[in-house]
Order: C-alpha cells, then structure tokens, then sequence
C-alpha cells in the first residue's frame, strides 16, 4: 500500500463507513491522487459479448448505487464499472448502522438493502455521460415494497437499455426479504423470460448478465444454468455476499447481512468453477468475491471466469489497487510467458470445480 493510500484509509477508516464512502465517493469527483498507474498492454484486453474491455478488472456494483462516479472509477485503471444497485423508485434501504468492518479479517459484513436514489437520478446522469467513452453496465433490482418485483426489472431494462454497457439483474442480495427466491426455477424463469422479452423491445439492446449468490446447492445451480442457457442470457456474474460465516476473528462477526471480502475467495470461486461446468465454454462469467490482487483475480480466470471485478479489497487497500492489480498481472503473464490473458481461462477449472463448499 502507499503512503497516499495508507493516509487515505487513516481518514476513512476513522469515521463510519457510511461517512467514508461517501467522502470516497466526493474524492473520485475531485480526482483521486493514486501511486500505481494501470499498464497499456494489449495481453490484458477481454473482448466478450461484442464488448472490448481494455482489461479484465472491474468495479463491482455496490460502490456507486446512484451511477455519481463511474468516470472517477474507470481512471483509476478499471477495465470497466458497474453503477448500482438501483431501483425503479428511490429507497433508504434498512436502518443504520448497516456496514460493518472486519478489520481482521479484511473483510466487510453490511445489510444496506438496495438504498439508492432510483432509475430518475441515475438515468439523467447517464445521460449526461452517454458520450464519454468506457465500458458502464447497470445493475438494476427491485423495490423492497413491490408487489411486482418482476415489473420492477423490466422497468430498469426499459430505462437503462439505451444507457448501458451491459444490464445485470441482480436477485442475490440477501438484504431483501424474498429476492433470494427468485433464484428458484420456476421465478427465475418467469424473471428472466419478461426480462428478455424486455430487452428486445428496447430501442437497443445490451448484454444482459444475471448475478447469483454463493450460498447455492449443486442442484440450484444446475437449475440456474439451464435457465440462463435457455433463456439465452449473455453471462452470469458469481457472486453476491454470502450469509454463511467462516471462521472470523473481528468483533463484528455476529452481525447480520451480507458477507464480502477475503472470506469469501474459496468458497465464490469454488460455485464459480462449478457454474462454468453447467454453463459451458461459451457463456460469458465474470468472478467477483474475495479479489484483492494480481494473484486472486487471476485465480478466478483460472476458475472459469472471463473477468473479475472487486469492491471491498479497495475498501482495504485504497484506489492504487487497480493499477497494482493489472501491473502484477502483466508481471505474471511475463514469468509465465503468457500471449494473452484468456489462455488462463479455466487452466485450474477442474481443480476449482472439486472443492467442496
């Protein structure tokens, strides 16, 4: 870590963390000082689902809920940015004090619930970014109080189509009560087939990815696979917190919510191998959970994914991380005498795919 970045996380991390992304969030639109620039080499360029990313290392949704920064965030060397969660009308999400962090365990428990500004505010600032250039997927949900949850995504395809990137429908955060249910069969199905039906009658149409959580059986999986090959979805994104808790040694350890963070590498990695094995070899995955250098981002390539994105290891690490990342990437790519960086792509799957969850 930097001296910057080691000055940065003192102030950040001495008030709450609410506080702190926030005053994260001004800093990106002031300019972020950072002490490892992002490397320009072509070996790190992913082009998946008609999209040429410049680099497979993206910010996760959840930082930028109301899509204020995701110009700040592509120049501190992201290949690309997820803005959201965000709903079709404003929220405040559940009440406070809903972030938790657990220092010791480089890790963050929170149980925010989809608090977001809703698709008016940040569809008008998309707008007004529309000609900037950069990779920008929206990652949309549903209203805590809806009683059509399903209308509620075809609502953000419709307004976010002509905007985004790519689309993702996210029904894993497990700070909504009843959203994990929509990963069953049978409301999966429905979802995605109104979703899709959605998209084409856009006036364009994204790539449209479905992020799952990591708290699933074999069986929930494989039903998730086939739902997502049959309704031609473009990828997956593997995964969203996990309720389940590992051995954690930080005080906070009890609290309810959603976990992120370095706990939870194995066990994100291990459902992703697994779902590149229901998926196939042509499905697009993105890896998301516990990456917090060159190693574990690629780690997940090797796993199946063809990238990954990160939130909490910059919570910890501080916005030199992207750069640090991708300069250890291309360090890697030159020991191992690698041409591109999806010749890595499942070169560890099966060793991924056997772990047990």
């Amino acid at each position: 870590m930097s001296v910057l970045d080691r000055i940065g996380k003192k102030l950040l991390f001495s008030v709450d963390p609410e506080t702190a992304h926030g005053l994260s969030i001004a800093a990106l639109r002031c300019g972020v000082p950072v002490a490892a620039r992002p490397p320009r080499d072509t070996r790190l360029n992913v082009d998946i689902c008609g999209m040429s990313f410049p680099n497979p290392l993206g910010m996760a949704a959840g930082y930028d809920k109301n899509a204020e920064v995701p110009d700040g965030l592509l120049s501190l060397g992201f290949g690309f940015a997820e803005v959201g969660t965000i709903t079709p009308l404003a929220q405040p999400g559940n009440p406070k004090p809903r972030i938790f962090r657990l220092e010791q365990d480089d890790a963050v428990i929170n149980r925010l619930g989809f608090n977001n500004e809703g698709h008016d505010a940040a569809k008008a600032r998309l707008i007004a970014r529309k000609s900037r250039p950069g990779i920008v997927g929206v990652n949309i949900g549903a209203n805590r109080d809806s009683t059509d949850r399903v209308g509620d995504y075809e609502k953000g395809v419709t307004c976010f189509a002509p905007l985004a990137s790519y689309l993702t429908v996210n029904i894993s955060s497990p700070n909504t009560p009843g959203l994990l249910g929509m990963q069953a069969r049978e409301q999966l199905s429905e979802l995605l087939s109104r979703v899709m039906a959605a998209r084409a009658a856009a006036s364009t149409q994204p790539p449209v990815f479905l992020k799952i959580g990591p708290d699933l059986s074999e069986a929930e999986m494989q039903d998730i696979a086939a739902e997502v090959l049959e309704q031609r979805l473009d990828g997956v994104i593997v995964s969203n917190t996990t309720t389940t808790r590992p051995p954690l040694h930080s005080r906070a350890n009890g609290e309810p919510g959603g976990l992120s963070g370095t706990p939870l590498f194995e066990r994100s990695t291990a459902v992703l191998a697994r779902m590149r094995k229901f998926l196939g070899p042509q499905c697009a995955i993105i890896g998301l959970g516990g990456v917090n250098s060159a190693e574990t981002a690629l780690e997940k390539i090797r796993a199946g994914a063809d990238l990954v994105q990160l939130y909490t290891g910059m919570i910890y690490a501080g916005p030199s991380l992207p750069g640090q990342i991708l300069n250890g990437m291309v360090r890697i790519l030159d020991k191992e005498g690698v041409a591109s960086i999806d010749k890595l792509r499942d070169s560890r799957l099966d060793h991924w795919a056997g772990k047990q969850i």
